[in-house]
């Protein structure tokens, strides 16, 4: 399985015997929660996913404003999705990837290999004319039974030590990165060491990720390529998903430091600034 998945792909497998289970995660900072614009329109058979509440947990600010939801939690509201085992999953937002790929990475951290983001998303699904359903979407209760740890992590600690033997990747704004502004959190500035590299860089203007080609460039400028040791974060562990899924499709795989700035900036630990 790859990573993306193409509107005229996705309508195919929709089509055919064994479609794909769709989760609809439209989530931004500014509106968190996408429940209003999934009712006005989706892909038809979507269920919503709510990234503030079922990808993440709520809890100690010195974890971070997203930690990850436990194995428990994240396999009753894969559940509640209608999830079987063994069935394919495409997961979408409105259009960059952000909040679909941290549905992505859950799950292939629970153990689901054949997940897939949608390019280019909603936005990208409207645009090439095909279906859409207005209202909800209430699945029968799901039997899938997840499992845990697929995917890398690295603690605070471990993110700390990273710049000695790797390539630390910061996925927030120049801005942020450099301390000029910090909106969310207490701290401004960066872990020493790290590098920024600002996810909006991963995608094209109309949301759609870069070729492969295009993304080994991207990483390789920053010093980055298929041997390097890599571990990314962003400001809670949403967008730092996304610069998985980015080097994922470059062939370089990382682990996820999933407290991100948020967590970091609550636990009195070390700041950079500048470039």
């Amino acid at each position: 399985m790859t990573v993306l998945i193409s509107p005229s792909e996705l309508a195919a497998a929709l089509a055919s015997f064994a479609p794909p289970r769709l989760l609809d995660v439209r989530w931004s900072l500014a509106k968190p929660n996408g429940l209003d614009d999934h009712a006005a329109g989706h892909l038809s058979g979507a269920v919503y996913v709510d990234l503030d509440t079922e990808l993440a947990d709520i809890g100690d600010p010195r974890e971070g404003r997203h930690p990850l939801p436990t194995p428990e939690a994240f396999q009753e509201a894969a559940r509640r999705w209608g999830m079987r085992d063994g069935e394919d999953v495409v997961v979408y937002d409105a259009g960059h990837g952000f909040g679909a790929a941290r549905a992505w990475w859950l799950l292939r951290h629970a153990g689901v290999a054949n997940v897939r983001i949608l390019d280019g998303g909603f936005a990208a699904w409207a645009a090439a004319g095909l279906e859409v359903e207005a209202g909800t979407v209430e699945p029968a209760l799901g039997t899938v039974t997840l499992g845990w740890g697929g995917m890398p992590v690295v603690d605070a600690d471990g993110a700390e030590g990273w710049p000695r033997h790797g390539a630390l990747l910061d996925a927030r704004a120049g801005e942020r990165f450099r301390g000029e502004v910090e909106p969310m959190d207490p701290v401004a500035g960066h872990i020493p060491g790290a590098i920024n590299a600002p996810t909006t860089g991963n995608v094209a203007a109309d949301g759609t990720f870069l070729s492969r080609e295009e993304l080994v460039v991207r990483f390789a400028g920053l010093g980055v390529g298929a041997d390097t040791q890599v571990a990314t974060y962003c400001g809670s562990g949403v967008t730092a998903a996304h610069q998985i899924a980015a080097l994922e499709i470059a062939g370089i795989p990382a682990a996820l430091y999933a407290g991100s700035w948020s967590a970091w900036s609550h636990q009195g630990r070390p700041v950079a600034t500048g470039e």
